[in-house]
């Protein structure tokens, strides 16, 4: 089986999570099926794009007439430098928004089945028309159309197939699938050493409440910052977050953090994309590790944390219940968009309650490795995705 797996990210290009998805599902797909990776150029030389072309990897870039032209368009042109070149593929694979329009070009145009992996869905973001102005319109009507007429949809947990038959009610359940995000327990797994802490300037004697994501309105990290507040005095605040989706946002999050530092000490933010086996320390040592999220489809830094042995409090949405197992992984906080305030007090209490109760956050964190072991291994998931190719296949 021929297999176009299509996707914005991949190493080393890879910002959230459906990059992470997509990485680590083609290491285990390659063992299952005859796969090339199809993604987004980061090279900075014309030749370096057909080097990759031997270990099953193409990279495409986007039309060069279109250099400042809104981010959709030039998506759309990317798409259709995939659908041209994947023409020895019994099916196409397309991971977000980005790719899902290439996927369906390549069902019409070559006549195999297209599967889409939902990581999240564009009606349920509308806070993307900040960023991609009227392209979030395109990106709607991307996602839209190849969601309708894909043979397959996958969505990443219980949650997220509930809200793909929701704001797509023309796609057929039967179609639906669920297959969980995993994560490489191997890579994820606790680092007792203390040298990345150091460097960074955390104090290994005080605990520490971590974040890792972009700064985005999904991520809901303004929330976590104004809830930090209320922290037990003597924790810190460890903010690993990269740049913000807009100009706007950038100065809000600033301005919060500068506002928080002014109250108490011990609040870091690092701005920049940190190697994994640096995030992975800083996992491990967290007293908490803590996912804000508004809308979370299903949440594979949770499992990242869980993997790493560290208690999680995160909002009550999405997928992120599917993961977190209240009172046994971590605590969940229920997320109301009338009530930010009460959202906000309520992750403060649990922050605190779990930072409070070294014993009780260990207990947690052990039971968090363990099921992030039995239940989310990547070997699983490639499996699962390949029945799912099968059955259009039939």
């Amino acid at each position: 089986m021929k297999v176009g797996l299509l996707t914005r990210e991949y190493p080393p290009d890879v910002y959230g999570g459906a990059g992470v998805h997509a990485e680590f599902l083609a290491r285990e797909l390659r063992g299952l099926v005859d796969l090339t990776v199809h993604s987004w150029s980061v090279a900075t030389g014309p030749g370096d794009d057909v080097a990759d072309k031997a270990s099953g990897l193409v990279r495409h870039r986007a039309a060069a007439g279109l250099d400042g032209a809104n981010n959709a368009l030039r998506t759309l042109s990317v798409d259709l430098s995939i659908a041209a070149a994947v023409t020895d593929i019994d099916l196409a694979h397309s991971h977000t928004w980005y790719a899902n329009m290439a996927g369906h070009l390549a069902k019409l145009l070559h006549g195999v089945p297209h599967v889409m992996t939902a990581h999240s869905l564009e009606p349920l973001r509308p806070w993307k028309a900040e960023q991609l102005g009227g392209g979030y319109a395109v990106s709607s009507w991307a996602e839209r159309t190849a969601a309708e007429a894909a043979d397959a949809v996958i969505a990443v947990s219980h949650g997220m197939r509930a809200d793909v038959l929701a704001c797509y009610p023309q796609v057929d359940p039967d179609r639906v699938h669920v297959v969980h995000n995993g994560i490489d327990t191997a890579l994820y797994r606790p680092d007792p050493r203390v040298d990345v802490l150091e460097r960074l300037g955390i104090d290994p004697a005080r605990p520490f409440v971590l974040f890792v994501g972009r700064i985005t309105r999904q991520k809901g990290v303004p929330h976590l910052v104004r809830a930090a507040r209320e922290f037990a005095p003597g924790t810190q605040l460890v903010l690993c977050a990269g740049s913000a989706d807009t100009p706007e946002l950038d100065a809000e999050f600033r301005s919060l953090v500068t506002e928080l530092r002014e109250r108490r000490d011990g609040v870091l933010w690092i701005p920049q994309m940190l190697p994994r086996p640096d995030v992975v320390q800083l996992l491990t040592h967290a007293a908490v590790f803590v996912c804000p999220s508004v809308y979370e489809p299903l949440g594979i830094v949770n499992l990242e944390a869980m993997a790493c042995g560290t208690a999680v409090v995160a909002s009550a949405v999405g997928g992120i219940p599917e993961v977190v197992e209240h009172g046994r992984t971590g605590l969940l906080v229920p997320y109301e968009e009338a009530d930010p305030r009460g959202f906000e007090a309520a992750l403060a209490a649990a922050v605190n309650e779990v930072v409070g109760d070294g014993a009780r956050a260990r207990a947690m964190g052990e039971a968090g490795r363990r099921r992030a072991v039995t239940e989310f291994g990547w070997d699983a998931v490639a499996r699962r995705t390949v029945e799912v190719y099968e059955s259009v296949l039939e």
